[in-house]
């Protein structure tokens, strides 16, 4: 975090220091891929060996390939916010998902990358997943998108419709078709915006459950249904780039591949894989907000391969400085610029992480290859995570212990104290932190329904069999 109108003072002379002569006479274009519970290693430059993505991959053999890239929440709708204002989602007040009977979204006060652009003269575009909010005001036309065409909140939710803009275009859809139908709406974005600067922001339903392929790939990778829609999504990519290439317009199109956060691994073989991490969506473990992270600029960007700690957030400062875009000097932003580190090799000028439990409160850190994350009560699994134990504070060392199974708070005492205090100056200086936003409805349920579970639970350890005594008084809650 630093001080907003320092940073915006800097990005602005940094601007003149550097010679940047391709996009200082054309404004680039920026396609954004955005995957829904893809995993680490789903994909084969990443360590999956089951199938192969070489579309994918060739963004990173030829661009850069990030190895400690993380989102800024392990569920979606908070990453989401987050990778489109440059903020952690607690700055928002975002704690968790929207559901279909939210009335909220990210407030109108935020600063969207798309308005940002939009203001450029940017055509801007979105295709796909939003979930940021899907009552009339939150939508994205009313936040910077000129176009839209998706489905408002995650695929599993009720009442699937696709909007077109504003309006239901289709009440009836099938997902199987969905992978497709979203690689043609952005082919012809393109093919449509060819002869001006465009944003756009293609967000996959894929791969969250229930997982849909077309016909054509099904049984095509030889290990399951995830698998087969894996590839359908490697062949979207393909086309895609197949398109901007075809338009002449690689040469001047900053292509970036990510995920909204780890794997659902609750669902087995319709899950995601994030080895070697440990655990995945939901989770502050590395499995939860590591991501896969590639970057592409044909003759812009040289390939490489990164482990510096990056993320998401950091693609609305980088956007908007290639882009000619000012920053917003009234608020903290949390991203960090990579065009330093994308077009000159350089470094991202922090090499810290901040891991927010629910998020709403920052409960662990990573400087360098050390992480610390403070004690946790036990966590019963559901039907979407999976259960923890309690655990005191934990120190890990992520080089040499990925996998977060070695605690060394007690054998370090030293770092285990530096650590701590690198945590509570982080905390101190990110300041307060607003409350929640009541998400709708459902947040009265869900709690309801804990209780319910913990009441029985209670019930059960007491030895009480009637039912009417297990809920006690929660039965007509609903």
């Amino acid at each position: 975090m630093r001080n907003p109108s320092i940073y915006t003072t800097f990005l602005a002379s940094a601007g003149a220091a550097f010679t940047f002569p391709a996009f200082a006479q054309q404004q680039p274009n920026v396609l954004i891929i955005y995957m829904d519970d893809m995993g680490y290693s789903d994909i084969s430059c990443y360590g999956q060996q089951k199938w192969q993505t070489p579309n994918i991959d060739r963004l990173g053999q030829e661009g850069i390939r990030f190895t400690a890239a993380y989102s800024a929440s392990p569920v979606s709708s908070p990453s989401r916010a987050a990778l489109l204002t440059g903020r952690y989602p607690s700055r928002m007040g975002i704690k968790d998902v929207f559901f279909p009977e939210s009335y909220t979204g990210i407030p109108e006060s935020e600063i969207l990358i798309s308005e940002l652009l939009q203001q450029k003269g940017y055509a801007t575009g979105i295709i796909g997943k939003w979930h940021p909010g899907h009552r009339d005001r939150y939508l994205p036309l009313q936040r910077g998108f000129d176009e839209y065409f998706g489905i408002p909140y995650s695929n599993d939710m009720t009442a699937q419709v696709y909007l077109r803009g504003n309006e239901v275009e289709e009440f009836h859809i099938d997902q199987s078709q969905m992978v497709r139908r979203y690689t043609e709406e952005a082919v012809d974005f393109i093919h449509r915006h060819q002869e001006q600067p465009f944003f756009l922001y293609l967000a996959h339903n894929m791969m969250h459950v229930p997982v849909f392929c077309s016909e054509e790939f099904r049984g095509k990778s030889g290990h399951g249904l995830y698998g087969d829609t894996v590839l359908e999504i490697d062949w979207s990519v393909g086309q895609i780039m197949k398109a901007l290439e075809e338009k002449g317009l690689l040469e001047n199109t900053l292509v970036v591949f990510s995920s909204d956060n780890g794997p659902w691994l609750q669902e087995g073989p319709l899950g995601g894989e994030a080895e070697p991490w440990r655990e995945g969506k939901g989770t502050s473990f590395e499995g939860g907000v590591r991501v896969p992270y590639l970057v592409y600029w044909k003759e812009k960007i040289q390939p490489a391969i990164r482990e510096d700690i990056v993320t998401t957030m950091g693609l609305f400062p980088t956007i908007a400085e290639l882009c000619g875009a000012e920053l917003p000097a009234d608020r903290p932003i949390d991203g960090y610029s990579l065009t330093e580190l994308l077009l000159k090799g350089g470094k991202r000028a922090s090499d810290q992480y901040a891991y927010f439990r629910d998020n709403t409160v920052a409960t662990g850190l990573r400087v360098g290859d050390w992480k610390i994350t403070l004690p946790e009560g036990e966590i019963r699994g559901n039907f979407w995570r999976a259960s923890t134990a309690a655990h005191d504070t934990l120190l890990f060392n992520l080089r040499e212990d990925p996998e977060e199974q070695i605690n060394l708070y007690y054998k370090y005492p030293e770092k285990a104290r530096e650590m701590t205090e690198a945590l509570s100056a982080y905390k101190k200086e990110y300041g307060e932190i607003p409350p929640p936003l009541v998400v709708g409805f459902n947040d009265q349920l869900h709690e309801l329904r804990q209780q319910r579970e913990e009441a029985i639970e209670e019930a059960k350890q007491r030895g009480v069999t009637s039912k009417a005594q297990q809920v006690d008084g929660f039965t007509n809650a609903e």
